[in-house]
């Protein structure tokens, strides 16, 4: 199993010739904000790539890729796989001045993965393309009962204490409203309202 997906261009930079590289990932590691980064599979996830030369510089990335992400369910926070089928396809180009690879508009419009070690490490350019095609939420079940709210208990492994069948006003007494809550305590200042104030007191 490869830890780095790498795709090896010399080559193809020499003479008319494709590239080619496949392999199976556990992880992949990027930097990300000048931080490293780790995206976990749940399984190894295989990918084949294929590069083409164009002239010029430019050549021709596609390819698949199948990982299957580890993403939690945004209502009880458990952990579930979201296997994902992606189909590669950009353009790149070989500048020798730079040092870390990039993806940048090009004229066209189109993005371009600009690279200047013809030793191509795919981990960042695979990375983005996996979170950019993952949902931004997902639910392990779609009758999910999530977590209380007051003790972090999972309602899907049956009730807690708490469970929603307390009145809200009981989970009030003891944390205090809180905020956006629809009901409101009962005001203090309620009985005040009937008591009529002497005259020039209004």
């Amino acid at each position: 199993m490869n830890d780095t997906p790498r795709i090896h261009l010399g080559t193809l930079l020499r003479r008319e010739a494709d590239a080619h590289a496949e392999g199976q990932l556990d992880h992949l590691t990027y930097e990300q904000g000048g931080e490293e980064q780790r995206l976990n599979f749940a399984e190894p996830a295989p990918y084949e790539i294929d590069v083409n030369p164009l002239g010029g510089g430019e050549m021709y990335l596609q390819g698949e890729f199948s990982p299957t992400l580890v993403m939690e369910c945004a209502r009880c926070l458990r952990e579930m796989p979201v296997p994902l089928e992606l189909r590669l396809g950009t353009l790149l180009r070989y500048d020798p001045a730079v040092t870390v690879p990039h993806l940048e508009e090009a004229e066209s419009g189109e993005e371009v993965l600009v690279f200047g070690d013809p030793d191509l490490d795919l981990s960042a350019y695979l990375a983005e393309t996996a979170l950019l095609a993952a949902p931004l939420t997902v639910l392990h079940a779609p009758d999910c009962l999530g977590l209380c709210q007051v003790c972090g208990h999972d309602l899907n492994e049956g009730p807690c204490e708490h469970s929603a069948r307390v009145p809200v006003e009981a989970i009030d007494d003891l944390l205090g409203t809180p905020e956006g809550t629809v009901h409101a305590r009962q005001n203090p200042f309620a009985e005040l309202r009937d008591l009529k104030l002497p005259e020039g007191h209004e």
